[in-house]
């Protein structure tokens, strides 16, 4: 039991560190100004679990994106 225990906290990292990895990724590729992309990326960064639950909350995600609309036509 004690090695489960062990595995569990390095297993729980790795997670938290690829959900990390993800969220810096979707700051860089926002529409922010770099003082915002700069912003984010650095609390993500020093605060990995309180960055993710704050980005994740906070960040208004939906508005700073390049949605492209894809308007199908039919075929005659």
């Amino acid at each position: 039991m004690k090695n489960l225990l062990h595995y569990s906290g390095g297993f729980l990292s790795f997670i938290i560190f690829i959900l990390d990895l993800f969220a810096i990724y979707e700051v860089l590729i926002s529409n922010r100004t770099k003082g915002g992309k700069l912003l984010w990326v650095v609390l993500i960064f020093f605060f990995p679990i309180f960055g993710l639950i704050f980005y994740y909350f906070f960040s208004e995600r939906k508005e700073h994106y390049n949605y492209q609309e894809i308007n199908y036509s039919n075929i005659p």
